[in-house]
């Protein structure tokens, strides 16, 4: 919860805002196949929303383009760059309006207050299309450009 808290937002007075839909949150547990670590994962219950007015289609590279990269890469004596951003979504702004009622885990003392939701949180229906538009603001912000053929490929 460390790590989710920056997607909450309390507000003085516990008011509720107009326009905020009141969705439930729940934490998902897993156990990874490969090395058999835990990880839980703290997911709002986007399915209790209405569907976004705007789109909240999010592309992903396509398999082919990294493998023509790669091979560009060694053709040329290139090195190739990759990350893992954790937690993600949480880098993201959210652009729904939607509140949960504070449980244990955020604190003993915020128990049954409305919590806005202002981070992409999973679950939220147009979160993968946040972070997928925050990612590449930011890489656009360090002069990468999108590839012409494929717009998730950065150079």
């Amino acid at each position: 919860m460390k790590n989710v808290s920056k997607a909450f937002e309390l507000k003085d007075g516990d008011p509720i805002l107009p326009g905020h839909a009141h969705i439930p949150c729940h934490l998902i547990f897993d156990i990874k196949s490969d090395d058999l670590s835990r990880k839980a994962k703290f997911v709002a219950g986007g399915h209790k929303t209405d569907p976004p007015k705007s789109s909240t289609y999010s592309s992903v590279v396509t398999r082919d383009s990294v493998r023509i990269a790669f091979l560009v890469a060694a053709l040329n004596d290139l090195n190739v760059l990759s990350g893992d951003v954790q937690n993600a979504y949480l880098n993201a702004p959210t652009s729904e309006k939607c509140y949960t009622t504070a449980g244990l885990e955020l604190g003993q003392e915020n128990v049954s207050r409305p919590v806005y939701i202002v981070r992409a949180l999973y679950g939220l229906k147009s979160s993968a299309k946040q972070w997928r538009d925050h990612i590449s603001e930011t890489i656009r912000e360090i002069d990468f450009l999108p590839c012409l053929v494929d717009p998730d490929v950065w150079m």
